[in-house]
């Protein structure tokens, strides 16, 4: 029963009691029979009379159960005591909860819960609800009149507990004066049960024994977790520093069984730091996509448990490459000539696990170690797929072929007769990829004021079609953008500022990087706009969408025509 209806059904009996007072009036209303209902009770029989007056229980004190609460209709003043899981069932009517540090709640005392983040929760006194202690420990020496909860800690409970006592990754302590009503469970602990200790419900093991204690997991929490750090230069922690040298073993290991690949990458972090961080980005925002489209085609789906594992071992290698790259600068900086990833690796992780000592600032580096080196693992697997693309290009006689022509093999004519040498004609009706490359690269405000001609234009379309939602412009200029880009290389924003779209490697834009810049404009967008102002600052010109696509945007003289 919920709240709403338990009030509800409050104050429908408090109002019905209310007319109790008042038994001449019912008495001189004999035309309104009284309604009857009958329980047995271990006493005799009870008759409950409900009419006009009220509720009037005769034969002495009795109980009207409703559901997991019960109504006491008392003798005399006819009051009426909600039990149960009410308000009415917390006497005390505070709650006990604390992060950071302990919750305690001393004896004689009471209180509705008791909860502790961070901390040890411990009662003495009377809980009406749960007792719960979460990264702490559970100490429990009263009573609890619902459940007693540790997770990541140790419960050591001495007390009445009316339903479930439960440990996860803890042990579980059951003192001579424990009585459990419901059932003891504890995962991955173990449990130690006085004999005295009663559980009325059984108790519950699951992979008993793998984890036990938790005491330095708890002192693990206090003095890095909650400061912001993943180590801390303590030894009572030494199985968190086991863990991180382990790691840390890991990844040489990886940089020596994969040597080639890793230096690749480090390379792609070295000479495109930016452009890393933005595949990163734009990896983040496209696996909620491709997901989708994996779930769609149905027979994707079994595709799903690989392609995840997948993302784990590309973060994993990220952070190799990362690591390798840290220590690859600072021996250079130290004018080492010649250095081995595996080394590079162990001296970067060397320098990180001091970093993470560092409060706040250690979860900041963990997270920029992830975040750069899988996006420079992207941004690698890219840029080897655009160099494959070219490869397969090339004809087999040794001949070059133009990005948007035909072959030209060696020694043959570049230029027609009469034309300047390396000149086209500037009437030429059609112009390669590679040239438009070479053209100047257009600015911020040009290409701001392109894209408002064609914001403009798509808000018109709306309104003449009587729609309005800014969510439905921009999915609806995205796509105009992508198909425009694919067919005609701009916008119509573009034509009227002579400005073209082209690929840096001087190949044809195809749809999958017209679909992955437009993609990449609401990365530029979601940034407060960051990618867009990228333009005026950036060496080529490109914003964040232009580099995760490998694009640009150049101007083109009015003598060429875009369409």
């Amino acid at each position: 029963m919920n709240k709403v209806t338990r009030w509800l059904l409050t104050v429908t009996l408090l109002t019905c009691v209310g007319g109790c007072g008042a038994p001449a009036h019912a008495a001189a209303h004999p035309s309104s029979p009284p309604a009857h209902a009958t329980a047995t009770a271990h006493n005799g029989t009870t008759e409950v009379q409900i009419g006009s007056s009220g509720i009037n229980v005769s034969n002495g004190s009795s109980h009207v159960i409703i559901g997991g609460s019960g109504v006491n209709i008392a003798d005399g003043d006819k009051s009426v005591i909600v039990a149960g899981d009410s308000d009415e069932s917390c006497p005390s009517g505070r709650e006990i909860v604390a992060v950071g540090h302990d919750a305690r709640l001393a004896a004689g005392k009471s209180a509705c819960d008791v909860v502790a983040v961070f901390g040890d929760s411990v009662v003495h006194g009377d809980v009406s609800d749960s007792a719960v202690a979460v990264l702490g420990d559970l100490h429990v020496d009263g009573s609890v009149g619902n459940s007693a909860v540790s997770i990541f800690g140790d419960a050591d409970i001495n007390g009445p507990v009316a339903a479930n006592a439960v440990s996860v990754f803890g042990d579980m302590k059951l003192g001579p004066k424990a009585v459990i009503h419901g059932q003891a469970v504890n995962v991955f602990g173990t449990v130690e049960r006085d004999p005295s200790a009663v559980v009325q419900g059984g108790a519950v093991n699951v992979m008993s024994g793998i984890f036990h204690g938790a005491h330095g997991l708890k002192i693990w929490s206090e003095h890095c977790l909650i400061l912001g750090r993943l180590l801390a230069p303590r030894l009572d922690i030494g199985w968190a520093w086991g863990i991180a040298l382990g790691v840390l073993l890991l990844y040489a290991l990886l940089a020596l069984l994969f040597r080639d690949a890793v230096q690749r990458c480090i390379q792609t972090l070295e000479e495109h730091p930016g452009a890393s961080l933005l595949a990163a980005f734009a990896s983040a925002l496209l696996t909620p996509v491709l997901m989708l489209a994996l779930v769609f085609t149905i027979v994707g789906i079994f595709a799903i448990p690989l392609f995840w594992l997948a993302l784990l071992c590309a973060g994993v290698f990220g952070r190799v490459v990362t690591l390798g790259w840290l220590g690859g600068r600072i021996l250079r900086g130290f004018k080492v000539g010649v250095t081995q990833p595996v080394l590079d690796v162990l001296l970067g992780g060397v320098v990180i696990l001091a970093l993470y000592m560092v409060p706040v600032l250690g979860f900041i580096i963990y997270t920029l170690v992830g975040l750069f080196g899988f996006g420079a693992v992207m941004y690698t697997l890219l840029l080897a797929l655009r160099a494959a693309r070219g490869t397969n290009a090339q004809p087999a006689g040794g001949g070059f072929v133009p990005p948007g022509g035909a072959t030209v093999s060696e020694g043959a004519a570049t230029s027609p007769a009469g034309a300047g040498a390396g000149e086209p004609p500037l009437g030429a009706g059609v112009t390669t990829p590679m040239e438009f490359a070479t053209l100047p690269r257009a600015g911020f405000w040009i290409r701001m004021l392109a894209l408002l001609i064609d914001i403009v234009l798509i808000g018109f379309a709306l309104n003449l079609i009587g729609h309005d939602g800014h969510s439905s412009m921009l999915l609806l200029l995205a796509a105009y953008g992508a198909i425009m880009w694919k067919l005609r290389g701009t916008t119509v924003g573009g034509i009227i500022c002579h400005l073209r779209v082209v690929r840096i490697d001087g190949q044809p834009l195809n749809w999958e990087t017209a679909i992955l810049r437009a993609l990449g404009c609401f990365l530029s967008l979601v940034a407060a706009g960051l990618g867009f102002f990228w333009i005026a600052f950036d060496r080529e010109r490109q914003g964040w969408h232009d580099k995760i696509a490998g694009t640009v945007v150049v101007v083109v003289p009015k003598v060429r025509g875009l369409v």
